[in-house]
């Protein structure tokens, strides 16, 4: 039984999580074979204050331009 936490700051699209849970699913399938019935995945919304990376708040730095991380 697979199973995905992924953890993201807050803004993600109802429509942009849904198509994370079908591109992951459809990775597992394809790279380990797995059963899609089985996979489970949990997204995870951290407010950007709750964040640190680099010494600094996420919450303190420009957003990042879409498709960056």
């Amino acid at each position: 039984m697979p199973y995905i936490n992924l953890q993201i700051t807050k803004g993600a699209t109802r429509q942009q999580k849904a198509e994370i849970v079908k591109e992951f699913t459809e990775t597992l399938v394809r790279v380990l074979g797995k059963n899609p019935q089985n996979t489970h995945i949990v997204i995870q919304e951290i407010e950007r204050e709750d964040w640190g990376h680099a010494g600094e708040l996420v919450a303190d730095k420009a957003p990042a331009s879409p498709g960056k991380a």
